[in-house]
């Protein structure tokens, strides 16, 4: 059974250009078109069954990111649809939940709370989550305070302790220092033991290779391949 079934998926945005009076005459000077398109996504297609790691991979301005953000329904596409089969846990900016007033306690049951999870499950997945974190001495102290490793740590382990189905992670894993991340790479292998997919889109691609069983290579917005992951990240070396 297949968790994420992209089919035919494309998006287009204006580019963005100078709206005053000086900004419509420059372009003018230089034939710029003021309605002058960017083809992000163009007929991407890809399946990921259950329980798989699935990495998207690519330059700068391949597609990477709004590929995320269509999945995640932060953006919707122009064409085609996506089909998810199971909840689904977006991580895009890991600090973006917490709130800088109140103390780490306090925003992983606001965040925990956001999420659906009852009271008693809330109060089960606390300790844990503030182990994971790493936050011991420092849980009852308002986020503000935090360093931004600080608040990384905090938003990710609240995320992998929410139960859900589908995991969308887009460059957050360089979290903390390097025992950390080795952490967070094993936190997410045993959640795809356990039956979870990740996807991950990312420029560090060693350690795709411990999560990953597949990849996909991306090039402005289309995609070039799709295989072993491996083979994936020769290819990309390659191109």
């Amino acid at each position: 059974m297949n968790a994420v079934e992209v089919k035919n998926v494309s998006k287009v945005f204006k580019k963005p250009y100078d709206k005053t009076l000086k900004g419509r005459f420059l372009s003018i000077l230089r034939r710029e078109s003021l309605d002058e398109k960017f083809q992000a996504l163009n007929d991407v297609s890809f399946t990921v069954p259950k329980g798989e790691g699935f990495a998207i991979i690519g330059k700068n301005g391949a597609g990477k990111s709004t590929l995320f953000k269509v999945i995640s329904k932060v953006v919707f596409p122009d064409q085609g649809n996506i089909q998810l089969n199971g909840t689904l846990m977006p991580l895009i900016e890991l600090s973006a939940g917490l709130s800088r007033d109140l103390s780490g306690y306090e925003n992983i049951k606001l965040n925990c709370a956001i999420y659906g999870l009852k009271k008693d499950k809330i109060e089960e997945l606390l300790p844990e989550i503030v182990k994971f974190a790493e936050l011991e001495e420092f849980i009852d102290t308002p986020v503000k305070f935090y360093s931004s490793g600080m608040k990384a740590r905090l938003g990710f382990s609240i995320a992998v302790h929410i139960e859900t189905d589908i995991i969308l992670i887009d460059e957050v894993l360089a979290v903390g220092d390097k025992d950390f991340r080795e952490k967070c790479y094993e936190k997410l292998i045993d959640l795809k033991k356990q039956g979870k997919t990740i996807i991950i889109v990312s420029h560090s691609l060693t350690p795709l290779k411990k999560i990953c069983e597949r990849a996909m290579v991306l090039k402005r917005g289309e995609v070039q391949a799709i295989g072993e992951i491996n083979e994936m990240i020769d290819y990309y070396n390659k191109m």
